[in-house]
């Protein structure tokens, strides 16, 4: 604008006056359609932008405040895993305090069945002859003996109660076991080492088993089997 004036004071002095008249004029056109056009639609677009950024505002007012409560919530979350995994560090250890005891006490109760049985076949050692001659016949040479029955070169049979004996004029082996509780298993295993030792020592085998207690089924099976049993309230 002060350009303007500059050039329009060099102008002639009855061509200047004039000019500034025009000049004037077309100011004021120009001001009057600012105001009238161009301010409503200025002024509606600052509206809009200070209500965009109230909203703005607002809404990362409330991200904030979700950012909070997700943060308290992991923090939430983070102190109860660090619960569980202490809760499961202390059943590991009390299941591994569990276990140890387990197989203290499996160890401890078949040092005790091992003590009871061969108690149970010490025992049947001492009363068996008496009570295979009185019952059965069958004289027994020399003793009766817990041993390994070696079947060939570095292989053994184990057998609980075993010796030589003489049946009817014929020699015989006596091959036992003794069971403290006597089960339908105990006398199909016990078969099974017996074939297995005949197959090596051929000879016609006395096959008896001793036991505390059994039921009247399991009698009545090995009977079946051509095997007698004895009790320990016969010694």
């Amino acid at each position: 604008m002060f350009k303007y004036l500059e050039a329009i004071e060099e102008l002639p002095q009855d061509i200047k006056k004039p000019f500034l008249k025009v000049l004037e004029i077309f100011r004021e056109e120009v001001l009057d359609t600012v105001k009238r056009s161009d301010f409503e639609d200025l002024k509606n677009i600052v509206s809009r932008l200070a209500q965009a950024q109230e909203e703005l505002a607002e809404a990362q007012k409330r991200t904030e405040q979700r950012v909070e409560e997700l943060a308290e919530a992991q923090k939430r979350t983070e102190q109860k895993v660090e619960e569980l995994a202490e809760a499961q560090r202390r059943t590991e250890e009390e299941l591994r305090w569990l276990i140890k005891d387990h197989k203290a006490l499996r160890a401890e109760v078949g040092g005790l069945t091992h003590a009871v049985g061969y108690r149970l076949e010490d025992e049947s050692f001492k009363a068996l002859p008496a009570l295979l001659k009185q019952d059965m016949g069958i004289e027994v040479i020399g003793k009766l003996k817990r041993d390994f029955v070696e079947i060939a070169k570095g292989r053994y049979i184990e057998v609980n109660i075993w010796g030589e004996a003489r049946y009817d004029g014929k020699e015989c082996l006596v091959v036992g076991e003794a069971k403290t509780q006597l089960k339908r298993k105990d006398i199909d295993d016990f078969i099974k080492r017996s074939d297995e030792l005949k197959k090596y020592l051929i000879k016609e085998q006395v096959r008896i088993l001793v036991t505390y207690q059994t039921s009247p089924q399991v009698q009545e099976y090995a009977r079946a089997k051509g095997i007698r049993i004895f009790f320990s309230y016969e010694f």
